[in-house]
């Protein structure tokens, strides 16, 4: 409840007279069997993190019995990346349910939503949202960006945003600026291209952006490739220095119980989506990949892994 989607997810519900149930701890399968008992329309959640586990667990409720979840028609998830794979898993157990992929921050907001159908595809770069009537691009001089004309800018919200972060200057002057037209914005750090038809392209955050000889790789792009391999449970991509480059990809992977996977399998994989220069040069596999209690990847301990620092 720290974060907006959940204070949205739940406050909404509140506001209307409705119920709102809570995990005191996310549990996939014990989610499912709480649907199904209080008969839940909706459930909100953070992308791939939880919508994984959710999936899997489904998967082997259905195996033992028939699960009962005709209440459900509403998925939402946000703060995090939602695979096109993850999704398409959802999709194919539910097809009647409304599938919404969000993004935006808890400072300033709802930037973007997307309702996912059955029929839609990831883009080559990423997911595409439609845009919120506040969100615009802004280039590097704080001009906003035309619709098409394929120049990757940042994110950002206008109309009511806050004035500053509580006595953090430097983080305020970051965040909080004022565009070239004059109007004040909120920018959250996310790369994005401005399509024709006014959606908008995710790419990744400029803090885990990997610099490899110029080139920008945007790690959630590579981490959704990497996730739809079908041996592999989660992953979190970095960069790690290179003599000649810079920097190069770096995959931390936990793999599938049960299955071994290997770096030629990651690099053929990743070959059939991503240009050459965005494919994994390591590939690290541990038993565990570690997220924060809501879900976002660790960049910093698996970096740490990718370097073998302590971690």
């Amino acid at each position: 409840l720290m974060h907006g989607a959940g204070q949205w997810g739940s406050m909404r519900f509140f506001f209307e007279g409705n119920t709102a149930v809570f995990q005191e701890k996310f549990d996939p399968r014990e989610a499912w069997e709480l649907i199904e008992r209080e008969k839940l329309t909706n459930i909100m959640m953070t992308g791939d993190a939880m919508g994984r586990p959710l999936i899997e667990a489904l998967a082997q409720l259905d195996a033992e019995r028939e699960v009962d979840l005709s209440s459900l028609f509403v998925i939402a998830s946000s703060a995090v990346v939602f695979s096109q794979s993850v999704k398409d898993q959802f999709l194919e157990r539910l097809p009647n349910v409304m599938l919404f992929d969000s993004i935006g921050s808890t400072e300033t907001g709802q930037n973007g939503m997307i309702a996912v159908s059955k029929d839609d595809k990831m883009t080559a770069g990423g997911p595409t949202v439609a845009a919120s009537p506040e969100a615009v691009v802004l280039d590097e001089n704080l001009a906003r960006v035309a619709p098409g004309s394929g120049v990757v800018g940042r994110l950002a919200r206008g109309g009511h945003i806050p004035l500053r972060y509580h006595n953090d200057p430097e983080k305020s002057a970051a965040t909080f600026v004022v565009g070239a037209d004059g109007n004040r914005y909120a920018v959250a750090g996310d790369n994005v291209i401005l399509e024709a038809d006014g959606n908008i392209t995710l790419l990744g955050r400029d803090s885990v952006c990997i610099n490899s000889g110029g080139e920008k790789i945007f790690t959630e792009e590579v981490e959704a490739i990497v996730k739809a391999h079908p041996d592999v449970y989660d992953a979190i991509i970095v960069g790690v220095p290179d003599e000649r480059w810079g920097q190069r990809v770096a995959a931390v992977a936990q793999a599938r119980p049960g299955t071994t996977v290997t770096l030629e399998d990651i690099d053929a994989h990743c070959r059939q989506s991503l240009a050459g220069y965005k494919v994994p040069r390591e590939l690290h596999l541990v038993d565990h990949v570690d997220r924060s209690e809501a879900g976002k990847p660790n960049y910093r301990w698996a970096k740490a892994v990718a370097t073998g620092q302590p971690h």
